[in-house]
C-alpha cells in the first residue's frame, strides 16, 4: 500500500494556527462553485502527501473556485488546489494550496478551519454556455481553467469529499478534516480545459495536469461546521484519527 513520505511541516510552506476548537458554524448562501479534476503526470506521487495519507492511482488534481456573494466577512472568491488521496479507507483530498481575494475571509478560514490561503486576484464567470475561473498572484497567472458544453445534472449526482489541511492546533500539529455540507440548488457538468497552470506559483513543481477527468458547476449553500476530527500526520489514520469533541 502506498503511503505519503514527506513530513507535513515540509509539505506546507505556511502552517496556519487554530487557537481554539470553540468555533461557531457559518452558512454561506447562494454560492457558485466551479470544479475541474485532471489526471496528473507526477513522479513519486507519495512525496506530495504526509505519512497519514495514501495517494490514489492515478493521481488526480482538483481545482475548485467558490464565488461567495456574502459572508460574515464580506464577499470573496476562493480557489483551492487539492490532491486526491485516502485517509484510511475514506476518500479525501489534501490541500496543496489556496488563493483568496478577501483578507478578513482569509484570516477567519485560517484560524477557524485551518484553511490557509494566499491573497490573489480571482476572476470568475458563469454564463449559459460556458464558465471559467482564473487566479493571479503578483500579476502572474497561477491557474486558468475554462469549462464548456454544460449539461444539467440532478442535484443528487454530486459526491463531495472532505479535505485534509495541515495546521497547528490545540491538539498539536495535525491534519484537520475540513468537511462542509452542501445544499445544492442547481448543478451541471462541463468539459474542462486548462489554459495555464503555473506549478511554481503553487510551490508544487513536478506536477503536470495532463488529462481532463471531470468538471462541474453548482449553485449551493455551504455550511462550515465545527471541526470534528483531526489526524496525526505521521502515522496512518486508523491509529492517528482523533475526535475533537473528546479533546
Amino acid at each position: 500500500m502506498l503511503v505519503g513520505t514527506t513530513p507535513l511541516e515540509q509539505l506546507v510552506s505556511k502552517l496556519p494556527t487554530i487557537p481554539s476548537w470553540k468555533v461557531e458554524p457559518v452558512e454561506l448562501k447562494n454560492v457558485e462553485i466551479l470544479q475541474a479534476q485532471f489526471e496528473l503526470a507526477a513522479a513519486d506521487i507519495e512525496r506530495f502527501l504526509p505519512p497519514a495519507l495514501h495517494p490514489t492511482i492515478p493521481p488526480l488534481g482538483q481545482w475548485s473556485c467558490w464565488d461567495v456573494p456574502d459572508s460574515p466577512w464580506g464577499s470573496f472568491r476562493l480557489v483551492q488546489f487539492r490532491f486526491s488521496c485516502r485517509s484510511g479507507a475514506r476518500p479525501r483530498a489534501f490541500l496543496l494550496g489556496a488563493l483568496i481575494d478577501n483578507e478578513d475571509a482569509q484570516k477567519n478560514l485560517s484560524e477557524n478551519w485551518g484553511l490557509e490561503a494566499t491573497q490573489a486576484d480571482i476572476h470568475f464567470l458563469r454564463s449559459y454556455d460556458a464558465a471559467e475561473f482564473q487566479a493571479s498572484v503578483n500579476d502572474q497567472i497561477a491557474i486558468d481553467i475554462k469549462l464548456r458544453d454544460p449539461e444539467s445534472l440532478s442535484t443528487t449526482d454530486l459526491q463531495l469529499f472532505a479535505s485534509m489541511h495541515g495546521a497547528n492546533t490545540p491538539s498539536g500539529l495535525r491534519l484537520v478534516q475540513f468537511d462542509p455540507s452542501y445544499e445544492v440548488n442547481r448543478t451541471e457538468r462541463y468539459m474542462p480545459t486548462i489554459n495555464r497552470f503555473d506549478a511554481k506559483a503553487w510551490q508544487q513543481e513536478g506536477i503536470d495536469p495532463v488529462y481532463a477527468v471531470t468538471a462541474w458547476g453548482a449553485n449551493t449553500s455551504i455550511h462550515l461546521p465545527k471541526i470534528r476530527f483531526v489526524c496525526r500526520p505521521d502515522i496512518d489514520a486508523f491509529r492517528g484519527t482523533e475526535s475533537v469533541q473528546d479533546a
